[in-house]
């Protein structure tokens, strides 16, 4: 029999690529949805255009504990993915409040629905790296102190505690990937790595002259998302659940990954990024880089793809958007 997969967040960057590894595996996969993304399908549900046909949509608020309740009676999951969430960091600072109910209830809600109609399910939460913060020692791994530094890392890593929580209280399985900034061309263009990917294929083809940026001194470890989902998936398949952080090891500034990009293109990013403070968080978490020993130790999985090549599939899937649809 086949097993069972829910997936909130399925409409997302790494929703989609947990959606499609899934039906590769044989999985019947739901997913749940605003009833705004059913309504206006071709904006809301892009991602997950060419799979939709294989996956059971289900409308339903992460705020409601009685719509999750019924979606988790009627299914009964063999695994939970907590993916949904206000996930973009410079929000977070402009709307605090929302950002935190969102992030915090919904995961809570989920969880409990869980934990209450089916305590056999296997319940994966998508924590972050940005609970680091302001970091103590590099590179990171599950071991060191978090220190977040926006309302986004604290709702994060809230949402960690109380995912160890019910491991520990109710002998639960539910793990917390303390994923590394994954990107991807399904990235949302407020996300740096799009938006430079974008504007670069805009520059090339002539419709756009500058590339507005802030901190371009701040340092990452990027990754591809479609690798990071097959480590939620793995660790979901282990007896015992835990906590793993999801990196590459490797890291590079914002400034470097303008230079590629325009690079890859033929052109200097110098002559077209300029700085606009405006753009500065608040709170600047300056580097963040992952010791991912443990998953690789444990789960056997290792990042495949390259900087330089996400880099290049970026700009590559921006370059045919832009010369197919001409904006």
């Amino acid at each position: 029999m086949s097993k069972v997969a829910l997936i909130t967040g399925i409409t997302g960057q790494d929703g989609s690529y947990l959606a499609e590894l899934l039906l590769s595996k044989g999985y019947n996969v739901h997913g749940v949805v605003r009833r705004v993304a059913l309504d206006n399908e071709d904006h809301r549900l892009w991602r997950i255009k060419k799979i939709k046909k294989d996956l059971k949509l289900h409308s339903a608020t992460l705020e409601s504990y009685a719509s999750l309740a019924k979606i988790i009676q009627k299914i009964k999951p063999n695994e939970v993915y907590h993916l949904a969430s206000q996930s973009f960091v410079g929000t977070s600072f402009e709307d605090e409040f929302s950002t935190f109910n969102a992030n915090l209830n919904g995961t809570h809600n989920l969880l409990s629905c869980a934990k209450d109609f089916c305590k056999e399910t296997r319940f994966y939460f998508a924590a972050s790296s940005e609970m680091f913060g302001k970091i103590k020692s590099s590179p990171q791994d599950e071991n060191t102190p978090f220190h977040p530094r926006s309302v986004y890392g604290i709702a994060k890593l809230a949402g960690y505690n109380l995912t160890i929580n019910y491991r520990e209280a109710y002998n639960f399985h539910s793990s917390n990937g303390i994923l590394f900034n994954h990107e991807s061309p399904r990235r949302g263009y407020e996300f740096v790595t799009r938006k430079i990917s974008y504007a670069v294929a805009r520059i090339k083809k002539g419709l756009q002259k500058k590339l507005s940026l802030g901190n371009i001194n701040s340092k990452r470890d990027w990754g591809h998302a479609r690798d990071y989902v097959n480590a939620m998936w793995l660790m979901l398949q282990q007896d015992t659940s835990g906590d793993y952080v999801i990196g590459t090891g490797k890291e590079y500034s914002v400034r470097d990954f303008a230079d590629k990009a325009f690079k890859h293109v033929g052109l200097n990013y110098e002559d077209y990024v300029t700085i606009d403070k405006n753009l500065m968080r608040p709170a600047e978490v300056d580097t963040l880089l992952a010791n991912c020993s443990k998953a690789k130790k444990q789960l056997k999985w290792q990042p495949k793809t390259t900087f330089e090549n996400l880099v290049i599939e970026m700009v590559e899937s921006d370059l045919e958007f832009v010369t197919k649809f001409g904006y």
